[in-house]
Formats: C-alpha cells, sequence, structure tokens
C-alpha cells in the first residue's frame, strides 16, 4: 500500500476524483441518450457541438470528430 504521508498522494488522489466525476457525467448522460429517440440525440449532439465550439474555439475543434 502506498504511504498516504508522501508528496503528491492528495494531488494524484484529486486528479483521480476529478477523472471519476467526469466518467460518472458521461455515464449519467448516456442513460438518458438510451431513452431518447432520434430527434432528441439529433438535437443533443447539436447543442453538444455548438457547446464545444464556445468553449474550445474554431481552431481546436476542426480536427476532432464528434
Amino acid at each position: 500500500m502506498t504511504d498516504q504521508t508522501r508528496w503528491g498522494i492528495h494531488e494524484v488522489q484529486t486528479k483521480n476524483k476529478a477523472v471519476k466525476y467526469q466518467k460518472d457525467l458521461v455515464s449519467r448522460a448516456m442513460e438518458s441518450v438510451v431513452k431518447m429517440d432520434e430527434t432528441g440525440i439529433t438535437d443533443l449532439m447539436i447543442l453538444i457541438e455548438a457547446e464545444y465550439e464556445r468553449k474550445y474555439g474554431k481552431n481546436k475543434a476542426d480536427g476532432v470528430v464528434l
């Protein structure tokens, strides 16, 4: 077992919690997507693409396929 008093353990644990939180968000979103019909999924895709553009800008989004 890792010594919990070592330097950097808190940072690693915080990063792991953040990654788990993001994965949990995706899992919960997918539970809702499974229940949607085609038009709902299409509308959601459009909203996600718009939010991605807003957050990360056109330059970074050019090479990404959603």
